[in-house]
């Protein structure tokens, strides 16, 4: 396997997980995950699967040998945790009364969903679109940015992640998903990421954003680009910009009339400790696109929220899928936001970011394999080096921690290579966040570094 491929993720074919599974599981799970590499397409970071789940609820995931696991990763569907009872009885209900909208068609309960969503953006995107992932909204905000702006060109980030689909990895900038696929989208253009620790052009709060200014420089050159598309937080590695990249930002945009195209897929609905990212930040895109966890964790839904001045398409099918306004997807989507608003989950989320604040500070005193952290809310990165001065990856330790915390209880991901990314559900309670940080304590003294 080239070894580059490990700087994206934690990888399913490596001699660390083989020995974890020989370790920990018996023989009847062995032979279930036999079965399922028997009849899945096999890819990188899934299939072959880690382990099996008989049973999700709340904060946990249950595998078959009846092992408990806080999941602080999820796929980014669980803000309100597994098996909410809300979101089931609210879907249950729809599937007695309305379970499909065919196309031509609309219905009080898709309007409810779009409206809500509009109104959480204090009518400032006044437009909504639903698709059934977040990767097909990555095409439909594409679709508008040229449809609205007569240019085809974007500018993303290398290393950042908007889907699976072809035009999506275009934009997107992670290896692993571009890899020897062929040519890709035309059109898209890359700069490099914002990384508060380990940028190009040194620290961060020293640079003046020289990234930015390399925006610029390009945008001065490139007549035809029509849109930028990032995330506001990279999810996978929680990269944190400033106030004043964003107001940079903002102000190169307009000054090229570029459209800035926010993806919030894994990141919207409460994690950051706002209801969308982008107000954290006291900028206002273009175009947004949310998913994931809107469907309560339950029904795959997504959605693209636009400005009013874009909505310029009434002559082209900008996605009209099967499934596009979905009954039951946007049932889930109301029941979310119910359950998020009625239990007060947002500042919840500002209490546990609190908290992380300073019991992250305590780790990082404590280990020097700790080069950085990162918190927005209830999503949290800590990054491991083998060097302090140079920043030199931990990648060996960082895949040892995932099996370490895995035999503890604890499952999150690993994004580029030795950064450990956790995204717990927004209704862990106080002492499960303390459990989860002790663990962590313990594998960190485990590896002896």
């Amino acid at each position: 396997m080239d070894s580059s491929f490990k700087i994206e993720g934690d990888i399913n074919l490596t001699e660390e997980r083989t020995e974890w599974q020989t370790q920990n599981l018996n023989s009847h799970t062995i032979a279930i995950l036999n079965e399922d590499a028997d009849y899945f397409i096999h890819q990188s970071l899934s299939t072959p699967c880690l382990n099996t789940i008989e049973k999700a609820d709340g904060i946990y995931i249950y595998d078959g040998e009846g092992r408990r696991y806080m999941d602080f990763h999820g796929n980014g569907v669980h803000q309100i945790g597994y098996n909410n009872q809300d979101v089931i009885n609210g879907i249950k209900e729809q599937l007695d009364t309305l379970a499909f909208i065919p196309r031509r068609y609309t219905n009080e309960i898709a309007i409810k969903a779009a409206k809500k969503l509009v109104e959480l953006t204090d009518h400032k995107l006044t437009r909504v679109l639903f698709s059934p992932s977040g990767s097909q909204s990555i095409g439909i905000a594409l679709k508008i940015m040229r449809k609205a702006t007569g240019k085809y060109k974007t500018i993303s980030l290398w290393d950042s992640f908007h889907g699976a689909g072809i035009d999506a990895i275009s934009v997107g900038g992670e290896k692993i998903f571009r890899n020897n696929i062929g040519p890709l989208m035309s059109g898209t253009e890359h700069i490099m990421p914002y990384n508060s620790y380990r940028c190009i052009f040194g620290e961060c709060q020293n640079c003046e954003l020289k990234c930015l200014d390399y925006l610029e420089y390009i945008l001065d050159r490139e007549g035809d680009v029509g849109g930028i598309i990032l995330e506001p937080i990279r999810a996978t590695d929680v990269q944190i910009p400033s106030v004043a990249y964003f107001k940079k930002l903002e102000k190169i945009c307009k000054k090229h009339h570029v459209l800035i195209i926010f993806d919030e897929i894994p990141t919207a609905f409460g994690r950051t400790g706002e209801f969308f990212t982008y107000q954290n930040f006291g900028v206002i895109p273009d175009i947004l696109v949310i998913g994931k966890g809107i469907g309560g964790g339950i029904i795959p839904i997504s959605a693209v929220l636009a400005k009013e001045e874009l909505n310029v398409a009434n002559d082209v099918a900008l996605g009209h899928f099967t499934h596009e306004k979905s009954a039951l997807g946007c049932r889930a989507i109301l029941e979310t936001i119910n359950y998020i608003e009625n239990n007060d989950l947002i500042f919840h989320v500002k209490n546990m970011e609190a908290i992380l604040l300073v019991e992250l500070d305590k780790l990082k005193n404590k280990y020097k394999l700790i080069g950085d952290y990162r918190i927005k809310g209830l999503l949290f990165a800590i990054e491991l080096v083998t060097n302090q001065e140079s920043k030199e990856k931990a990648v060996e330790a960082s895949e040892k921690m995932l099996y370490l915390c895995l035999n503890k209880g604890l499952s999150f991901k690993i994004s580029q290579g030795n950064v450990l990314t956790f995204g717990p559900p927004l209704i862990i309670t106080e002492k499960e966040l303390f459990d989860s940080l002790r663990i962590i304590d313990e594998s960190l003294d485990e590896l002896n570094f």
